[in-house]
């Protein structure tokens, strides 16, 4: 038999006996919610956060604007333009992650805010309550599920 052959019957047989192997019961894991724009609004970095993501916002639109115009005109760009959309591609990749870390690096007492609380309290998943009910993720939470009051609390020196 060669290694093809060998492949899917290795693969049925490694799910096979998994089956069969008496599994563990574990614990149920707590999952919590937390308000993040509110939470952001809390911060005192707040103004830092939207100053930075606004400039973000206006410098990287406008390079993919330009990235965007000269795409719209497909083969028949120059080669120069073709360049040029490289070049703008590659400068806004770098912004892109310059104010990424800037961002991340302002959002760290948020993280750290939100880790404290979730481990002081078990809970082992966060999630943004606003995204989670936005996207129909989450149809219900019990209210005590909601941390935002107790991680605005922590962000407080």
């Amino acid at each position: 038999m060669n290694l093809k052959t060998l492949a899917p019957i290795a693969v049925v047989a490694a799910l096979g006996f998994g089956t069969l192997t008496p599994h563990a019961q574990t614990a149920p894991q707590k999952i919590g919610f937390v308000n993040v724009p509110e939470v952001i609004k809390a911060n005192p970095n707040s103004t830092a956060i939207t100053t930075v993501q606004t400039k973000a916002n206006t410098e990287l639109g406008a390079l993919d604007t330009q990235i965007k115009a000269i795409q719209a005109k497909g083969a028949g760009a120059t080669a120069a333009e073709k360049e040029q959309a490289t070049q703008l591609t590659a400068t806004l990749t770098a912004k892109a992650k310059d104010y990424n870390d800037q961002i991340n690096k302002l959002l760290a007492p948020i993280d750290a805010a939100v880790s404290a609380t979730a481990a002081a309290q078990g809970f082992s998943v966060i999630m943004d309550k606003s995204i989670a009910a936005t996207s129909s993720l989450v149809i219900y939470a019990d209210p005590s599920t909601d941390l935002t009051a107790t991680v605005i609390k922590n962000l407080k020196p």
